[in-house]
């Protein structure tokens, strides 16, 4: 209730804005029901792509592993074992490593060695502070990711 008697103007809950055509956004239907926004999680999609490198768009953001016969997000492992020996551990040892170098091992069996681990790996994406791949267990390839930093050492075949 407002003093003086005075009543709200009718129209503020239809404000009008004049802004282009963005009806395409929402997909059919101009977003009541339908369509969904390009890469918002739990929608059911439509409209045109976004932008390129725009994380949650069609085409943008880091990849994710490619689709494969291991189910969705398993990605592409390799059909076959790594080689079957360790190689010598390098005696100069880094801070931190490089993505542009390591990007050089992409999708060749590399050997990584860690702190406390080392293991054959196959990286199929290289960040600017992680990668990602498949690691052998022994007994076949398994998804996983590190952080750059956390190599000691790597060397690629």
């Amino acid at each position: 209730m407002y003093p003086y008697n005075y009543e709200p103007p009718n129209n503020d809950e239809q404000r009008i804005f004049n802004l282009p055509n963005i009806s395409g956004i929402f997909g059919p239907g101009g977003g009541q029901g339908g369509g969904g926004f390009p890469g918002f999680p739990g929608s059911p999609g439509g409209g045109p792509p976004g932008p390129p490198g725009f994380p949650g768009a069609p085409g943008g953001g880091p990849p994710g592993p490619p689709p494969g016969p291991g189910g969705p997000g398993q990605g592409q492992a390799p059909t076959a074992p790594p080689p079957s020996f360790v190689p010598q551990k390098p005696q100069v040892q880094t801070f931190a490593v490089d993505p542009g170098g390591i990007r050089f091992c992409l999708f060749r069996n590399t050997y990584i060695w860690l702190r406390r681990d080392s293991f054959w790996f196959y990286p199929i994406f290289v960040g600017r502070n992680s990668i990602a791949g498949f690691r052998w267990t022994g007994f076949g390839w398994v998804y996983f990711g590190i952080d750059l930093d956390r190599i000691e050492s790597y060397q690629c075949f």
